[in-house]
């Protein structure tokens, strides 16, 4: 980690929602919609800019391996992903 980049409180909270949309065990195949993720969130009551990661994806359906590469696109593009960390 570089020593000018902090974590944020919130680091590893968008790793924490994945892991409840995609329970262990739960197929590979298995798909959640952007509506899905956004009912999710609610009950992690995000930071603005993980909100604004949530609200960045685009509407469609999700395996667990599309959603993290959607997620770490965005964290990636923001340069969050020090902050917030990646998600797999």
């Amino acid at each position: 980690m570089d020593m000018f980049e902090i974590r944020s409180e919130d680091y590893g909270e968008l790793q924490r929602l994945v892991d409840a949309l995609f329970r262990p065990g739960i197929s590979s195949r298995a798909t959640v919609s952007k509506i899905d993720v956004l009912t999710a969130s609610d009950a992690f009551d995000f930071c603005d800019d993980l909100a604004e990661v949530i609200d960045l994806l685009p509407t469609r359906d999700f395996t667990r391996t599309q959603l993290c590469d959607q997620m770490n696109s965005i964290l990636s593009g923001h340069g969050w992903g020090g902050v917030y960390g990646t998600v797999e």
